[in-house]
């Protein structure tokens, strides 16, 4: 059985993650999708965990990366790192300026390198060529697969396949209205 660790993006506390009108946060449209999808997934019958309890939220940056990894490798160790994926959810910013900008899509991210998470990259992005038609999907295709990579801790970190999405990007105002519409949503 494949046991599916979802990851919430940031905390209440992290700077810099809401829409230029601070009607959009990050860490709370991250919250509210996780435990939609967890729902969703324990009714098709996998196992879920949430990385990071909401009781946790006023935890450091450094604080918060080191316990979602921990916990992650726990539930690795525990069920075998082949046994487990971890999808961080998130939405992303194209500036830091607190202005409204442009830029657009949905895009996958996996750690460096070839590994087991390119294959679920691979996944997550045929899924989002079904279902977010007519949206921007953002790729990087240099290596022959369709993931975006980076040193992003969470994803360099854990022993199981692991990705990040970036949902659509929070100082974009078309992309706020469809994540905070049903469609969008869901």
């Amino acid at each position: 059985m494949i046991h599916i660790i979802l990851g919430t993006a940031h905390l209440k506390s992290t700077l810099g993650k809401s829409s230029p009108d601070k009607k959009f946060y990050e860490y709370k449209y991250s919250r509210e999708v996780v435990k939609a999808v967890s729902v969703f997934l324990e009714d098709l019958g996998y196992d879920t965990y949430i990385d990071i309890p909401e009781e946790d939220m006023k935890l450091t940056q450094n604080q918060e990366l080191s316990k979602r990894v921990n916990f992650v490798n726990s539930l690795c160790n525990k069920y075998g790192k082949d046994n487990c994926i971890y999808v961080s959810i998130h939405v992303n910013a194209a500036g830091k300026d607190g202005k409204w900008l442009n830029a657009t899509g949905w895009e996958c991210w996996t750690s460096l390198g070839k590994t087991k998470a390119d294959l679920l990259a691979e996944c997550f992005y045929k899924s989002a060529e079904k279902n977010l038609i007519g949206k921007k999907l953002r790729k990087d295709l240099s290596d022959g697969d369709s993931d975006k990579e980076g040193n992003l801790y969470v994803l360099k970190n854990t022993k199981c396949p692991s990705v990040l999405t970036e949902n659509f990007f929070m100082d974009n105002k078309e992309d706020v209205k469809y994540l905070l519409s049903d469609v969008g949503f869901h």
